[in-house]
């Protein structure tokens, strides 16, 4: 591919309708089927398996932690070859058909080796997904509507969540866990056929790295990694992302435990599924606002929203016991997630615009945040048996308070680019 091409881009072609519903359903459907079986895992090997099988809280948590590190590891290198492929569709489809392969085989796998090789193996492949998704939305839509097309995505990913869950919870009702792999099986059959919508030709593959409608005009340009370290609002951008799943990962979880002190484990299950379903339902028309606000409003003082919820949402929890005003108290996660997903593309497309690694950026910032939420659990359990729950919804309050303080004071307004770090231009991708 010539550098005279990728200095010639002059437009944004207007999305076709067609891209824009394919990419409506991609986000529904593909809801469920990019984070694999979840919570669902743990379900079916305790519930399903049991100990006679060999399975128990031990064994099935290992696999999860082995699956979850082999993921986050795999988070920046998926970004890189996002921005390098042009082939982003079979990506997509790829990608859904590994996930779903992977957790289809489990009812006939006993062997601990293989089930953890297996959802490993999700867990990578589940790794495209994020950075695929922003950039076939930036290459279809371009920069200027990439922020109000992110937060419908959004939107439609939270509504598919919570009809998948909604769904998963009826349906094993009467079915029992088993069906959780039914659901996977139709949903990503479905996904495939949303990708199938977005034509090829409506992807512009430089648009889609963060390239810009400029193109790039630097024949050298220095590594991936070397240019991100080098982009000091990126980095702090990370960190700051790092430091809202620290607070936030532990939350649901040590609410889901105290409930289960409080309501027996039966009453805490119904409770923490109606709190998910609840919660996904209130990020969509968060998300949808995010995405129609953020350009007038700007990224800051939304961000800021964010951790300021999360930090209130803490401090709530500590006021009574009582199962409802828990789960009423849950609802605000829908806000701050809700906000933090349809932000999250937008601020790092704003700090890589023109440099083309728009979708590394993207997962090495989700690396720093998978290493918040992996650290969290461990925070937050470790405060619960050392001074109890109270305490330990204070502390993940303060740590999103420390979050809102580093973001009001450091980090920079990116809407008009103004903070955009300087990232030599890579050249086009030619994979």
């Amino acid at each position: 591919m010539s550098q005279d091409r990728a200095s010639s881009r002059i437009r944004v072609p207007e999305p076709s309708p067609r891209a824009l519903r394919g990419l409506d359903a991609l986000n529904f459907f593909l809801a469920d089927v990019r984070d694999g079986l979840g919570p669902y895992l743990a379900i079916y090997l305790i519930a399903v398996r049991g100990p006679d099988g060999g399975w128990n809280e031990a064994t099935t948590g290992l696999v999860m932690t082995i699956a979850g590190i082999v993921g986050l590891i795999a988070q920046t290198p998926a970004g890189a070859f996002i921005d390098a492929t042009r082939h982003k569709r079979a990506v997509v489809i790829g990608g859904a058909v590994a996930v779903t392969a992977s957790c289809l085989v489990l009812p006939f796998l006993s062997n601990f080796y293989l089930v953890a090789g297996t959802q490993a193996i999700a867990h990578v492949a589940g790794a495209i997904f994020a950075p695929a998704l922003a950039a076939i939305t930036l290459g279809v839509v371009g920069p200027k509507l990439f922020s109000r097309r992110v937060g419908r995505n959004e939107g439609f990913n939270h509504a598919g969540n919570a009809v998948s869950a909604a769904l998963a919870g009826g349906l094993a009702y009467f079915f029992g866990p088993i069906v959780v792999f039914w659901l996977m099986g139709v949903l990503a059959f479905c996904s495939i056929g949303a990708m199938l919508m977005v034509p090829a030709g409506s992807i512009d593959d430089d648009l889609a790295r963060g390239l810009g409608e400029t193109g790039a005009d630097h024949a050298d340009a220095p590594s991936g990694i070397a240019a991100l370290a080098r982009n000091r609002p990126l980095m702090l951008f990370a960190a700051l992302c790092a430091i809202f799943h620290l607070a936030n990962a532990a939350m649901l979880t040590s609410v889901g435990q105290l409930l289960t002190h409080l309501s027996g484990k039966d009453h805490a299950t119904s409770l923490i599924a109606v709190c998910i379903v609840a919660a996904q339902c209130v990020m969509v028309p968060v998300a949808m606002f995010v995405g129609a606000r953020a350009d007038a409003i700007g990224r800051k003082p939304i961000f800021l929203a964010a951790f300021g919820v999360l930090a209130l949402r803490g401090v709530l929890y500590t006021l009574s016991d009582n199962p409802f005003w828990l789960v009423g108290v849950q609802l605000l996660d829908g806000v701050g997630a809700g906000i933090y997903g349809a932000l999250f593309p937008v601020v790092v497309a704003d700090l890589t615009r023109g440099g083309g690694r728009f979708n590394a950026a993207q997962g090495a910032v989700a690396t720093a945040q998978g290493l918040g939420a992996a650290l969290s659990a461990t925070f937050a359990g470790l405060i619960i048996v050392s001074a109890g729950y109270g305490a330990a919804f204070l502390a993940l309050a303060a740590t999103a308070g420390l979050g809102f303080v580093l973001y009001l004071t450091l980090m920079p307004e990116t809407r008009d680019g103004t903070a955009v770090g300087r990232l030599t231009p890579a050249l086009p991708a030619t994979a």
